[in-house]
């Protein structure tokens, strides 16, 4: 008799597991949120979020989106972690420095992927049509503006 050769023998072994496992069913729903279903809020200047999954101010995945009116940029920013974009609708422009100039942004447009860093300062808006884009990352999320002085999106801030 031969002897056995590991690699055929892994793969006999691979073949009997994989003839063993099942599809297994869940009480868990799968859930859905629907355009309609969606509880936008107002951040400012006609710049809405909503969470779609999870709750950015609290640890694990989430899921927000966020609305751009056309030419509204957020203020120079970065969060504590790494953030994955998703631009839904219209053209989102996107700065990765602190010079926050329209100019020298970047047209992202519908479909487009782009990741923010951990740390990386950043700022972004919509363009000329405006933009959705969806944000997911692993919270608890934060944000701190390089400015304090002015608000989020431009405007004076009342400082105490």
């Amino acid at each position: 008799m031969k002897p056995v050769k590991p690699a055929l023998l892994a793969l006999a072994c691979c073949a009997l597991f994989a003839l063993n496992v099942q599809a297994q069913t869940t009480d868990k729903p799968f859930p859905v949120v629907k355009p309609d279903d969606i509880a936008w809020k107002d951040a400012g200047k006609g710049v809405k979020f909503a969470v779609i999954s999870g709750d950015p101010s609290k640890p694990g995945p989430y899921v927000i989106r966020v609305y751009f009116p056309p030419g509204i940029m957020s203020a120079p920013h970065y969060h504590r972690e790494d953030r994955y974009i998703t631009v839904l609708q219209g053209t989102w422009k996107a700065g990765t420095d602190d010079s926050w100039d329209p100019q020298a942004t970047q047209p992202l447009s519908s479909g487009t992927y782009m990741q923010h860093p951990a740390g990386a300062i950043h700022y972004d808006g919509g363009g000329t049509e405006g933009a959705t884009v969806q944000i997911m990352g692993i919270g608890p999320s934060s944000t701190t503006f390089l400015f304090p002085q002015v608000g989020d999106f431009g405007e004076p801030r009342k400082l105490n």
